[in-house]
Formats: C-alpha cells, structure tokens, sequence
C-alpha cells in the first residue's frame, strides 16, 4: 500500500470513528453524568488499553526530558480542545458548536503556508469551500437559535487548539511509534481534567460511574472516538500531510447525521444530502491532488451548482 492511499484511508478512519461521540456521550449526559466526568472516564480507560497494549507488544515507556516537553504540550491542546467544546454548549446549541468548529481545515491550511510555506493548491482550497459549506447544510437549527459571542469565542478556541495540536503532530521531532504518541497524549489529559475538576467548584467534581451501561458508553467513547480516532489521525497526518487530514475530518459531523438517520429515526432531507455530497466532493479531491485538472474541476462545480440552485428553488 502506498504512503497516500494508506494516509487517506487512516484520515477517513479517524474521521469516522471520531464521528461515534454520539453514541456515547448521549447517554452518559442523559444519565447526568457531567463534562468532566465523561472526560475523565474516556481518556482514563483509552490510557488503560494503550497501556495494555503496549505491554502486550513489548513496547518502552521510556521517553526523554525534550520528548515529555513536546508531548505535554500535544496533551494540553488536546484536552483544551475538547474541554472548550463541551463548554461552548452551554452558551449556545450543540449543532451550531459543532458546525463552527470545523473552521480548524482553514486554520490549519493558513498556519501551514504562513509559518511552513506550504503551497496552498487550487484543489486545497475547493475541497475547504465544499466540505465547510456541506457541513453547513448538516446543520438542521431551531428557530431562534443565536450566535453567542462567549460561545463562539470558545467553539474558535477548540478549533485553534486542535488545529495546532495537529500541526504539531505533524512538524515535532517526535519520532516513536503513535500508540506510544497517544497514550501519553492522553494521561496527561487525564491529569488536566483531574486539576481542572478541582478548580471548577464542587459541581464540576468527578463522580464514579454507577451503572453497568455507564462503563459501557464509556468504553465505546474511549475505543472509537478516542483511541482508534487518534492513532488513524497521527498515521495519516505524518503520512498525507496537516491539511489534507484536517479536510478529511468534515467527514465526522456527516457521520454523526447518518447515525442519527440510522439509530435514532432522524430525518434526512435533501438538503442534509446535499450537504453530504458536498463533504464526499470535498474527500474525492483530495484522493485525487494532483491529478485533477481545471477541466475536470470546472465540470464538477457546474454539476453542484445545478443541485444548489434545485435545492434553494424547493426551499429545503
């Protein structure tokens, strides 16, 4: 398998699984469960089965002073990301959050050509326009819904955040193997979750899990969203590049939708599928890079260009 096929299969991997939060944070939320909790749960299980795997390969622990410097700084974007998120909440709704947060393919691309000098192709900035747009049509808000400054500055935090983490990933010398990456990544997550939980006041306190399903759901957060979702991410960052993996994650919020199609008994309208297309558009031009012309390009914009307008003359 070659370096680019195997780096965009791991992007799409990691984006999908990373899509399957829903499945359980849901419930752990519906059950009271609080951020830091879940949290807390998630990442302390995902450190367990790293751990074990580790052990189970044989692989050292062992990391060096300039290492452990690198990696705390990988754990605190990580976890500050997710921490700001889940705050965001609170301030505005979870669909809008979600749909802002994916700013970060952009934040990445600028950052990689302002301090990398990373050219910036024609195909690099379609596949943006289109999988931010087709994110967009996911969205399915409620009347009234408002953009809250407090919560949008926070939503503009978690994608900064993730967004350096990835590039970092991508730039360190770190140079070990990502299950090692992650599980260190990850403890020192738990670590900051357990200091923040302190800080936070007695409602933000860590409480243990008390139902069987609990550990369940928390479980399914640590292996899919968690530890399949970031080793496929390091995998394909350092073998496809920042951008094009951050591009490939637009396809997580249209793995969410399908799974509340699917699951859940959610509507899917044409508008919500034509924003799928858009994000799958977006995928397919980065699999191809370079050996897309102007041609073929200007051929497939005409063709979505015919479906929006379809799509805002039945009003859906």
């Amino acid at each position: 398998m070659n370096s680019k096929l195997k780096g965009t299969l791991c992007g799409i991997g990691a984006a999908v699984s990373y899509g399957l939060n829903p499945l359980g944070a849901l419930p752990l939320y519906a059950d009271g469960v609080n951020t830091n909790t879940v949290l807390f749960f998630r990442y302390s299980i995902a450190v367990i089965l790293l751990a074990a795997f580790m052990l189970f390969k044989r692989q050292s622990f062992a990391i060096t002073k300039k290492e452990i410097s690198v990696l705390s700084v990988l754990g605190v974007l990580f976890v500050t990301s997710s921490l700001t998120l889940f705050l965001s909440f609170h301030y505005m709704a979870a669909g809008i959050a979600s749909t802002l947060l994916f700013v970060y393919p952009v934040m990445v691309a600028v950052m990689m050509t302002v301090f990398f000098k990373e050219k910036v192709t024609m195909v690099t900035v379609l596949s943006i326009i289109l999988a931010l747009s087709g994110i967009g049509l996911l969205y399915k808000g409620d009347n009234g819904d408002v953009l809250n400054m407090t919560g949008v500055l926070l939503v503009m935090l978690s994608s900064l955040t993730y967004a350096v983490y990835i590039i970092i990933v991508n730039k360190s010398p770190l140079r070990m193997s990502s299950i090692k990456l992650t599980f260190y990544v990850l403890l020192i997550g738990v670590i900051f979750i357990i200091v923040y939980s302190f800080a936070g006041g007695s409602d933000n306190y860590i409480h243990i899990l008390n139902k069987p399903k609990e550990w369940m759901f928390a479980s399914i957060l640590a292996l899919f969203p968690t530890v399949i979702s970031l080793l496929l991410m390091v995998i394909a960052v350092h073998e496809i590049g920042s951008t094009p993996t951050a591009i490939l994650g637009a396809l997580e919020p249209m793995t969410a939708v399908m799974i509340g199609v699917v699951l859940f008994n959610e509507e899917l309208t044409i508008r919500m599928a034509t924003g799928m297309a858009m994000i799958l558009i977006a995928v397919l031009f980065i699999i191809a890079g370079k050996s897309l012309t102007v041609n073929k390009i200007t051929m497939v914009i005409s063709k979505l260009g015919h479906v929006v307008v379809k799509h805002w003359r039945w009003k859906l």
